[in-house]
């Protein structure tokens, strides 16, 4: 700033709880004045912006794998009777679910 002054004021609303974490996390610094902790941070601070799309993915698909095996796992308890066939299918689908799980942490190093 070139003359010293501030002349523009901010304001903005915030709730209970969300003045509560300002507080905690001004308590982390060597401040007691919001003005100067919430400038600082509009300034300076970062913005972490986690892409979930991924992760959401992978849930639907585990949720459809859940789904089957399920199924697999109450046609067991019907007929008394465990498959080859089932057993394959959990087999196959159990080995989905590290392959996914493989591909989404290669995508996050």
């Amino acid at each position: 700033m070139t003359n010293g002054k501030r002349n523009i004021q901010m304001k903005f609303w915030v709730t209970e709880e969300e003045k509560d974490l300002i507080n905690q996390k001004m308590k982390l610094l060597p401040t007691q004045r919001y003005g100067k902790y919430l400038r600082k941070m509009a300034i300076d601070g970062y913005i972490i912006y986690t892409d979930t799309t991924d992760i959401k993915e992978m849930n639907q698909i585990l949720g459809a794998i859940s789904r089957n095996i399920n199924q697999i796992a109450k046609r067991i308890n019907y007929s008394g009777s465990v498959y080859p066939e089932d057993m394959e299918e959990i087999k196959k689908r159990i080995s989905e679910i590290w392959q996914i799980q493989r591909l989404l942490l290669s995508k996050l190093v």
